[in-house]
């Protein structure tokens, strides 16, 4: 049975997704309960060095916002006489996480050969924080995990869940807890191994935690009235919401700008991350932008779950080439028997 787990790493949560030929099933080699699918992206470290993910103790140091790679200064951490860059702790969480949710390690002897695993990482990020990523999963023994661009991953499920999509682009709209990724690709029969159109842009100003940062200030503001108000209503959290979205549109038309084409050119738009679960996000998009808009049922899990029919196809197009070679090979036997006859 080929099986394909695929994770997703963002600054606040992990979420890992799982593909299979048959639905229902707990990965292979495992049993009981179905393992958890969502953690906060955390890491402490007991005495003996083992890693725990999403934990946050009472008392004791925990490692935190260390998944984006790409930003200034990012956090390193001493366990023992080990010296973990944030590339490190990232490959870290990914072998912690598959071994809760096999079952079992996932590297060595034991690991199953119809089982692939796939990692996703921001379209954003240099060739070489790509490079630092890929010997830091080497390094903990996840030399088999492949690497795989956020946005080709949610196009990989868009195609699962409405394809065999038209040839055309897609417009990619990531909306996480710690800022916004736009990002241009085609898609459909024809798209070229790197789908990518023009550049991937990234921006900070947008998001969860930018969101959280304009409503508390909304909050300040009212703060000098004669009645301080416990909280803002939904009405008023919905509009701030929409205008923050509105001005996330800047970044939109730049990556459109450095493509070369319009708004217009653009088939489709694919929602995903976890701060695009509110429905103004989708609401102000196709308003806006004029075109159909596509939100999975959890945005969240859009990359992770693309993530893991990715690397459920891995595993299928492996079996399908050496189903053929075997195939070819009995052929070559059989005619060289009746040559030999």
């Amino acid at each position: 049975m080929a099986f394909g787990v695929g994770l997703s790493i963002g600054t606040v949560n992990t979420v890992c997704a799982t593909a299979a030929d048959r639905s229902g099933k707990n990965p292979p080699g495992r049993r009981g309960a179905p393992p958890p699918t969502t953690w906060r992206t955390t890491l402490t470290f007991d005495s003996s060095g083992t890693a725990r993910v999403g934990r946050i103790p009472r008392h004791g140091r925990v490692i935190t916002d260390f998944a984006d790679l790409g930003q200034r200064g990012a956090p390193m951490a001493r366990v023992g006489h080990r010296a973990l860059s944030a590339a490190d702790l990232v490959a870290t969480v990914c072998y912690s996480v598959l071994t809760e949710v096999l079952g079992k390690a996932p590297t060595g002897p034991s690991a199953n050969p119809e089982t692939a695993i796939a990692v996703t990482h921001p379209a954003s990020y240099s060739e070489a924080l790509v490079a630092d990523l890929r010997t830091a999963l080497d390094h903990v023994g996840l030399n088999e995990a492949s690497l795989v661009a956020e946005p080709i991953a949610a196009a990989a499920w868009l195609a699962a869940e409405r394809g065999p999509l038209t040839p055309g682009l897609a417009l990619v709209y990531d909306l996480g807890g710690s800022g916004l990724n736009v990002t241009l690709l085609r898609v459909g029969m024809g798209a070229p191994t790197n789908p990518i159109v023009g550049m991937s842009l990234h921006s900070a100003d947008f998001g969860g935690r930018a969101f959280g940062e304009a409503v508390a200030k909304q909050m300040r503001r009212g703060a000098g009235t004669a009645v301080v108000p416990r909280g803002l209503s939904d009405a008023d959290s919905g509009e701030l919401r929409s205008a923050h979205v509105r001005r996330s549109l800047a970044l939109v038309y730049k990556c459109l700008r450095i493509a070369d084409v319009t708004m217009a050119d653009v088939d489709r738009i694919l929602v995903v991350g976890g701060a695009a679960r509110p429905p103004e996000v989708a609401q102000v998009l196709a308003k806006e932008l004029a075109r159909p808009v596509v939100v999975g049922p959890d945005p969240e899990r859009t990359i992770a779950d693309g993530a893991a029919i990715v690397a459920r196809q891995a595993v299928l197009a492996q079996e399908s080439g050496s189903h053929r070679h075997h195939s070819l090979t009995g052929l070559f036997r059989r005619v060289t028997r009746v040559a030999a006859l």
